[in-house]
């Protein structure tokens, strides 16, 4: 009795935090329903379009990244080089990144002035090289991670029985390693299919993603029926690329005790131009966006002088306060998770929970779950800015949809300035929710 009142009181909080941040959501869009919204979504061209370069552009990016990320992990593993060492640290970088410090930073080189190559900015190549630069050293160190567990007595045998450095990788290393590049690619693709920030500043209009949609349609046009089939859809397929990476989480290798093949100098002429090429191609894809950034920086001149605005230093101190209460959450929380996951091994699935499940529809959560409560308030999270209705208005017009087809051309380009037309179409609405939401200000309209 004991035992299962000590696991209870170890779930009572991870298992709160997942119904509240995970389940609710889903279950709020599950009873979300409207006529015809599957039927119109699959039909619709655009929709269609939309989803078609979603899967497009994240196949194409864990294709590219596999690629040069599987040479570069093997001459990291198996070439000593100067500065090795740094650029295995450095591979972080893109992971403490800020998703629109990074985006300043290929824009920077291949926007509409840009340092390398001007005028990407209305192709997809734009987005493919972003996702390449966040995505690569997720490959790149997880191959790393299976090169390293190569057992150095099969390569040591395979050498000794002849065979050159193709084969030993086809037969010795690659058995071990494919695992951990299939993990690898499968966060990948689960990273840029569900990703938000990037695809919304590089992508732009004609290369948004489904998330960048589903944003659109709850910011602007409140057709909450239609994004929610699309969250589904992002579900399902996030779901699909978490199950292959515990799939294949459980074919790795983690013995310890194994002794890999130490790093040798570069001797061979190919040997050489391989160090070379993966060196360049790391500072290419990796560090030209970061560098790019600081040269931009430096040649800000004037602008500076934000950092002496009051405003500059509330952001900060908002910035440190937040992330220091989401890190003691965190921490709370895991601690109890892995607590409870070591004697219950089926909670180890739900980890991948918050993986498959992505930013927007976390913050979409928020607005389809009030709107079951009195009054219908649209709350910006982060990315999703925010617009006031009461439930009223939604009874009255039959479903959010419909209202929102009055409300569609109030909304402006990313969400900088006020919805005039919708609110002065639609002022005894929004007032009726605010009286029944007097928690909630009008400051958070003009966002």
């Amino acid at each position: 009795m004991q035992v299962w009142i000590r696991r209870f009181a170890l779930l009572l909080l991870p298992l709160g935090f997942l119904a509240v941040m995970v389940a609710a959501p889903l279950l709020s869009l599950a009873f979300y329903d409207d006529e015809g919204a599957w039927a119109e979504v699959v039909a619709d061209d655009y929709m269609r379009l939309r989803l078609g370069w979603t899967v497009a552009q994240a196949v194409l990016t864990c294709v590219l990244v596999t690629a040069l990320g599987v040479p570069a992990a093997w001459v990291l593993a198996q070439m000593d080089f100067a500065g090795r060492r740094m650029v295995l640290r450095l591979l972080m970088l893109p992971f403490v990144m800020p998703t629109l410090v990074a985006g300043m930073g290929v824009l920077a080189l291949f926007g509409a002035h840009g340092m390398l190559a001007a005028g990407w900015q209305d192709t997809p190549w734009l987005l493919i090289y972003g996702n390449v630069f966040f995505n690569l050293p997720v490959l790149v160190r997880s191959a790393y991670q299976g090169f390293v567990r190569v057992p150095q007595a099969r390569l040591l045998s395979a050498q000794s029985l002849g065979a050159d450095a193709w084969r030993r990788f086809v037969w010795v290393e690659w058995p071990v390693v494919r695992a951990w590049v299939a993990g690898g690619a499968c966060l990948v693709f689960l990273y840029c299919f569900s990703g938000f920030g990037l695809a919304l500043l590089l992508g732009g209009e004609r290369f948004a993603t489904v998330e960048v949609e589903i944003y659109r349609l709850v910011a602007y046009e409140l057709d909450m029926a239609r994004a929610s089939v699309l969250v589904w859809l992002v579900l399902a397929a996030t779901a699909a690329a978490g199950g292959l990476y515990a799939y294949w989480s459980k074919r790795v290798a983690v013995d310890k005790s194994v002794s890999p093949l130490p790093p040798r100098a570069p001797v061979r002429a190919w040997e050489k131009w391989l160090t070379a090429t993966v060196l360049a191609m790391l500072v290419l894809c990796c560090l030209l966006p970061l560098a790019a950034v600081w040269l931009k920086a430096a040649a800000a001149g004037s602008s500076w002088a934000v950092l002496l605005e009051a405003q500059t230093w509330a952001a900060v101190w908002n910035t440190i306060r937040f992330s220091a209460a989401a890190v003691a959450a965190a921490t709370v929380l895991g601690v109890l998770y892995a607590a409870a996951a070591r004697q219950m091994a089926w909670l180890r699935a739900l980890m991948f929970l918050p993986f498959m499940v992505s930013p927007v529809c976390i913050a979409f959560r928020r607005i389809v779950a009030l709107s079951a409560v009195d009054g219908f308030a649209v709350a910006a999270d982060g990315d999703l800015r925010a617009v006031g209705v009461s439930v009223c208005s939604q009874r009255r017009t039959g479903r959010v949809g419909r209202f929102a087809q009055r409300l569609r051309g109030g909304g402006a380009y990313h969400g900088r300035k006020r919805f005039s037309d919708g609110l002065l179409c639609h002022r005894t609405f929004i007032e009726t929710g605010f009286a029944a939401r007097p928690d909630f200000g009008f400051g958070n309209l003009y966002r």
